[in-house]
């Protein structure tokens, strides 16, 4: 391992105990590192204004931080246990190639305050992704939805209760990722604070350019309080992690219906073979394990929250346990985005089977439009309730699902789903956020 950056004359270190100090920590760092150098430029630029460096040094370490770029890029400069962490191998390599003016880019900045940027620039770029993501899933359902609706039972309880479409199937998870992008949007502006300059949570005795790092960085606005910057970490973590659980959790249900949709017993739906393996030992399966493990990776990304969440059991200041939130936020954004990255292509590409469809509706299922007739003619609707359950079976004669969808006027239902509106939702969010 390199020299460490608080190693103090005199002082040993324990290989077992600094193995255990580290960690995955430089193994996860490799994530943030570009995010970790471009940080380092803004805060150069920042001590070039207030006479800290020179401005022959400030182009000096720009040029330098630029090819450490370019090399980690490249597979050139490994990020390994050679070092303690990504900040240790960008001041490391910095001094390697300038001497002094390596040893000047730590000035006024803390690691508290590197990892917080570092990771803050990332969890941006990981919103946008989660928000391009969630708009291709509700543009695909629009556009399904758009299509001919087909006849599909509607499930209560996991029972046959009504008829409903193949549109409005695709029109619920439409609005659900709708508001899914918009929720990615929403948090990422609330994130969008600069926390570059708070140092280890207490401020410097030096009038850091913190105006100027947040505007070359791209922050909306500074995160002011040293304090409250030391503070939010695992805070704005948790609130891209639930911006996140948000569409899984669209994604797992998803999932379930079409786990139980591509079983012989209900028959509605074919996947597109790549989204099904073999058995290991039953020549006659096709398994829809990729649906099976979107449905499961809600789990993933909902441990990973509650991981940073118990983490966060600290009083004010820096404490290193936040460390651990590091594994956790990277596996659990990670694991999310990409199985949100895979629906997209399944749902434009699945199949309907509109004859085992249409066979499962059955005439109990039109008995709710004749009580609501009856109900619209004057009767109670208790009373017209009860008459429609006593004759369920006779419910649906001289009915067609195509009928009943027809009838259904009230906003969002068969024969109005409104796809313009949500498309008009879908539209109001450009530009993108990046």
């Amino acid at each position: 391992m390199s020299d460490l950056l608080w190693q103090k004359a005199g002082v040993e270190t324990n290989a077992k105990i600094m193995k255990f100090l580290a960690g995955d920590d430089v193994l996860l760092d490799r994530e943030f590192f570009l995010h970790d150098i471009t940080a380092s430029k803004a805060h150069v630029e920042g001590l070039a204004h207030i006479g800290v460096v020179s401005a022959q040094e400030m182009q000096d370490l720009k040029r330098e931080l630029d090819a450490l770029a370019e090399d980690f890029s490249a597979g050139r400069f490994v990020l390994d246990e050679r070092y303690e962490d990504g900040h240790s191998a960008i001041e490391a390599r910095l001094t390697e190639r300038l001497g002094d003016a390596g040893r000047r880019v730590h000035t006024g900045r803390s690691r508290n305050d590197q990892i917080l940027v570092a990771t803050r620039l990332w969890l941006k770029d990981k919103l946008s992704v989660l928000e391009t993501d969630c708009r291709s899933i509700a543009e695909v359902c629009l556009e399904r939805a758009a299509q001919s609706a087909l006849p599909l039972p509607g499930y209560t309880h996991l029972q046959r209760a009504v008829v409903s479409s193949t549109a409005m199937w695709f029109a619920g998870f439409a609005e659900g990722f709708v508001d899914n992008a918009w929720r990615a949007r929403q948090t990422a502006a609330w994130i969008d604070a600069n926390p570059l300059g708070t140092a280890a949570g207490y401020g410097v005795n030096l009038p850091l350019d913190r105006a100027h790092t947040t505007q070359a960085l791209g922050f909306a606005r500074m995160q002011i309080s040293p304090i409250y910057a030391q503070l939010s970490r695992g805070k704005f973590e948790m609130a891209v992690m639930e911006a996140l659980g948000s569409a899984m959790l669209d994604a797992r249900r998803l999932a379930w219906d079409l786990s139980l949709f591509t079983t012989a017993e209900f028959n509605f739906v074919t996947l597109p073979s790549e989204y099904t393996t073999g058995s290991s030992i039953m020549p006659n399966k096709r398994n829809p394990d990729v649906v099976e493990l979107v449905r499961a990776s809600y789990a993933t990304v909902a441990a990973s929250r509650c991981e940073i969440e118990q983490l966060l059991s600290l009083p004010s200041g820096y404490q290193r346990d936040l460390q651990f939130s590091k594994g956790s936020l990277f596996h659990g954004v990670t694991h999310g985005l990409a199985a949100l990255e895979l629906l997209p292509d399944l749902l434009a590409r699945m199949q309907w089977n509109e004859a085992a469809m249409r066979a499962a509706i059955e005439p109990a299922m039109y008995a709710t439009d004749v009580a609501i007739e009856q109900a619209a003619a004057g009767v109670p609707f208790r009373e017209a309730y009860r008459a429609a359950a006593q004759a369920a079976t006779e419910a649906g004669q001289g009915r067609t699902p195509e009928s009943s969808l027809a009838a259904r006027t009230s906003a969002g239902a068969g024969n109005d789903l409104r796809l313009d509106a949500l498309k008009l939702r879908l539209a109001e969010m450009k530009p993108s956020i990046r």
